[in-house]
């Protein structure tokens, strides 16, 4: 997850170098499965500027389901429940559950995926 921030843009940089230092070391075989980009407002530019530099580096590494920035999310811990139970229909849960099935199929081989 990275937050539509600008520093979160600089843990990216810096997350990215540390895997690959381990993949010259210890595990060659890390891989990133995906970047989901979380807290997005649409109403600010610098969400949009974040999410088009995010994938402008990664590619279609980032999952195309973006979790908005949403009160009732930010809320959910505070009453000690998940999101989902908290408020299963407001767009931060329905968002999650989108990037759940992408996510999914991400893991599903493109054979069984013609299968089913």
């Amino acid at each position: 997850p990275i937050q539509c921030e600008y520093y979160a843009l600089e843990g990216l940089s810096q997350l990215l170098g540390s895997v690959e230092r381990v993949r010259a070391g210890p595990n060659p075989k890390l891989n990133v499965l995906g970047v989901v980009l979380t807290m997005v407002d649409r109403r600010n530019r610098l969400s949009e500027a974040v999410s088009k530099d995010v994938r402008a580096v990664m590619g279609t590494q980032v999952f195309d389901t973006t979790i908005p920035r949403n009160v009732r999310l930010s809320e959910a811990p505070s009453h000690g429940l998940p999101a989902l139970l908290y408020d299963i229909k407001c767009p931060g849960s329905l968002a999650y559950m989108a990037l759940a099935r992408e996510l999914l199929a991400r893991q599903t081989p493109p054979d069984a995926r013609r299968a089913a």
